[in-house]
């Protein structure tokens, strides 16, 4: 499904992303995990066409990001950090102009609307202002943007930054439920959230891949001890 080979990125004369080298299988949720400026944002704004790389290649599919970023992006849901919501308008009108945006069909746009409230439990607030909400909420909402269209890939960075434990719980199981009929990359800092979310690991320090597999096989090959104290060095400063 995405096929990343070689890929670095230079700001100026740091190198923020170094020979960067894996592949993201159809239907897998795989978790991006590393501490700040490890280079995993970096990584999402060059898969998702925000950012050019220095050198390397993507593959989304059967499309070349040098040639193909339109089509890319058509594929590409994608959550920055901080949602990028007006929180002046009401969640109904915001994800009605985002569907126009998307290029949802007129005759299908409700539909998917709601269809996109229940994904993301947003009925109850749907007439509110997004300033009104929480956090939380926000999250929700900008889950419901990035998946506007019906994208095959889902891009979250840190989704549940900042969030209460219950927040955190409920958006989860959000993933959990869109990774059902999605490719999903996403990041954390939060062990058990990549326990029981992802199918698959890659881990990422100053701008280099330190381990790629699952977590069990990540565990049976270090003892307890080690994992552990690898894992909390990797996810400082989160």
């Amino acid at each position: 499904m995405i096929k990343i080979e070689n890929l670095t990125k230079y700001y100026g004369e740091l190198c923020a992303v170094n020979n960067v080298s894996f592949e993201i299988n159809k239907g897998e949720i795989l978790a991006l995990l590393g501490p700040n400026g490890a280079g995993k944002t970096t990584i999402y704004r060059v898969l998702t066409g925000y950012l050019s790389p220095t050198s390397g290649t993507i593959k989304v599919k059967d499309y070349n990001l040098y040639d193909h970023q339109i089509e890319i992006k058509k594929c590409i849901g994608y959550l920055p950090e901080e949602a990028p919501l007006y929180r002046d308008m009401l969640v109904f009108d915001y994800l009605n102009y985002i569907a126009d945006i998307r290029g949802v069909e007129k005759d299908r746009k409700l539909s998917h609307l709601h269809e996109l409230a229940d994904l993301c439990s947003l009925n109850e607030v749907m007439h509110k202002t997004i300033d009104e909400l929480s956090k939380g909420y926000r999250q929700r909402v900008g889950i419901a943007h990035a998946l506007m269209g019906n994208p095959e890939i889902l891009v979250l960075d840190e989704p549940t930054s900042g969030l209460d434990p219950n927040q955190i719980a409920e958006t989860r199981e959000i993933i959990k439920e869109i990774g059902k009929e999605k490719t999903i990359v996403f990041s954390t800092h939060i062990l058990s959230e990549a326990e029981v979310t992802c199918d698959r690991v890659v881990i990422i320090d100053e701008g280099k891949i330190v381990a790629d597999d699952t977590i069990d096989k990540l565990r049976k090959s270090l003892n307890e001890k080690s994992f552990e104290n690898i894992f909390r060095k990797l996810t400082r400063g989160n």
